[in-house]
């Protein structure tokens, strides 16, 4: 789930335009200068609260549209088809990352992810608890962002180390989330949604890491990656709650 296109410009940057990835100094009118990592830092974090708000808008188009209904009746290759759009969408985010239009992409991204919480929304509608359980998912992600970003930003520790484990144990998950697909196991299910939770929130400690220490310095990668982690989180998070303290009407 969680991989150059350079604008042509008269010997100036766009402001809106991203630093390359890996690049650690922006040239402009022939003079190179070191990049701010708190400005990286700071645009990063603009740029993924405002991606919330494609989010909800596409969340919201899915539940009027009934978009869960196509994954009822298809309740196996509706999912794939969503994986599918979801890492089309992630390769022109990837290939505009170094352009202004790497931000719109990232947009149209996080609205397609949006549409995609549609199924879980509506089976939290069904329950009396739903609307709560829904915040309370999104104020539990919002405090294990806070709490990596403080870890990541205060110890200022290089967690470079954890990249492979990370990278072995997100396509283990993956592996196991489209086999249950098929058996549709209730204690898998848990078990991924838990797996998820602790191995997003380690992601985003690595990330967030990775940009304060400025082995990122594209925002628009850094943001895809943080919304990613925080998406799947949401997700995994409002899966353990329904399936523990759901009640139904």
């Amino acid at each position: 789930m969680d991989r150059k296109f350079e604008p042509v410009m008269s010997g100036r940057q766009s402001p809106l335009s991203p630093v390359p990835s890996g690049s650690p100094r922006q040239g402009g009118e022939g003079v190179a200068r070191p990049i701010s990592q708190n400005t990286v830092l700071r645009n990063t974090y603009w740029l993924l609260a405002l991606s919330m708000l494609p989010t909800v808008a596409g969340a919201f188009v899915g539940m009027q549209f009934n978009f869960a209904a196509m994954f009822r009746t298809a309740p196996i290759m509706a999912p794939l088809l969503m994986f599918g759009a979801m890492l089309g969408s992630l390769f022109i985010v990837t290939r505009l990352r170094n352009s202004s239009w790497g931000i719109l992409a990232l947009f149209a991204f996080t609205f397609i992810a949006g549409v995609f919480l549609t199924p879980i929304l509506t089976v939290a509608a069904g329950f009396r608890n739903g609307g709560q359980l829904v915040g309370l998912a999104g104020a539990m992600t919002a405090v294990i962002f806070f709490a990596m970003a403080a870890v990541a930003t205060v110890t200022k520790r290089d967690f470079s180390f954890m990249g492979k484990f990370l990278f072995i144990g997100l396509i283990l998950l993956i592996v196991a989330s489209l086999a249950n697909i098929f058996f549709q196991i209730p204690a898998l299910s848990v078990t991924i949604s838990a797996i998820a939770v602790l191995l997003f929130s380690a992601y985003l400690l690595f990330d967030l890491s990775r940009i304060v220490s400025g082995g990122e310095t594209n925002y628009i990668m850094a943001t895809t990656s943080l919304f990613l982690s925080l998406y799947n989180i949401f997700i995994s998070l409002l899966n353990i709650l329904l399936m523990f303290t759901g009640q139904r009407d």
